[in-house]
């Protein structure tokens, strides 16, 4: 894996894709007990021109969010941090992780994106039985 085109060919060989853009996919990951966790993946590139792949999926609104408990939660967490990027013009909470692209191959990409999408898919749980369970 050491372009973003190299990411898009594997994934939509394993997923439908729900959006295709040049440099964001998105797909549902199928889990246990018929649930399914949005997953998306862009390419970022830092000052220095390192390109790096984030994968994220959504977990909640931000609104009613303690955000010390999101920093709590983000420096307690090996795997993943929480950030906050708008969906459908709102501010959303999601669970990312960004790996530069030469530490990244196929096996590697599959295992974060079945974690995080796991992850995922328990923090929205909670977040939606508890209001802010963070």
């Amino acid at each position: 894996m050491h372009h973003f085109e190299a990411v898009r060919s594997l994934i939509g060989g394993l997923h439908p894709l729900k959006q295709n853009d040049p440099y964001l996919i998105s797909f549902d990951l199928a889990l246990p007990h018929g649930r399914h966790q949005g997953i998306y993946l862009t390419e970022l590139e830092d000052e220095g021109g390192r390109r790096y792949l984030r994968i994220s999926t959504p977990i909640g609104p931000l609104s009613g969010t303690d955000p010390k408990r999101c920093l709590r939660f983000n420096w307690e967490q090996r795997k993943g941090f929480l950030a906050v990027a708008d969906l459908d013009g709102s501010p959303y909470l999601h669970l990312c992780e960004n790996r530069p692209y030469e530490l990244l191959n196929q096996q590697e990409l599959r295992r974060l994106i079945g974690e995080l999408g796991s992850l995922g898919d328990q923090l929205e749980q909670a977040i939606v039985s508890d209001g802010d369970s963070f």
